[in-house]
């Protein structure tokens, strides 16, 4: 059995930030179901973004859900989205106004 879902944020890009009972956090890419019946419903950002933890796995108010096997299998660990983000951040000068302007940009 895989480790279950402990807590769950929202991301962009139809993305769920997952961290596991074992302390691994991990990114589950949404993309690929929301054209697929029920979870049609996760296009609309508010809704997409209301997303809960729920008994190891995470859950909607409408019960759309995901395997917890398949949320921990198919998700990807944040360090290695990051060390291919990395690199294009490097890049980037940060300024005050490029802070300020983005309230999401966080500087290492």
């Amino acid at each position: 059995m895989n480790p279950r879902v402990k807590f769950v944020k929202p991301s962009k890009g139809y993305t769920i930030i997952l961290t596991f009972a074992n302390e691994e956090v991990k990114v589950f890419d949404v993309k690929p179901y929301l054209d697929k019946g029920i979870f049609q419903e996760l296009k609309d950002l508010r809704y997409f973004n209301s997303v809960k933890p729920f008994l190891g796995s995470v859950q909607w108010k409408n019960v759309q859900d995901f395997c917890p096997d398949m949320l921990y299998i198919e998700s990807v660990l944040v360090s290695d989205e990051f060390d291919s983000v990395s690199v294009e951040v490097q890049k980037i000068e940060p300024t005050l106004t490029g802070c300020l302007a983005n309230p999401d940009f966080v500087l290492n």
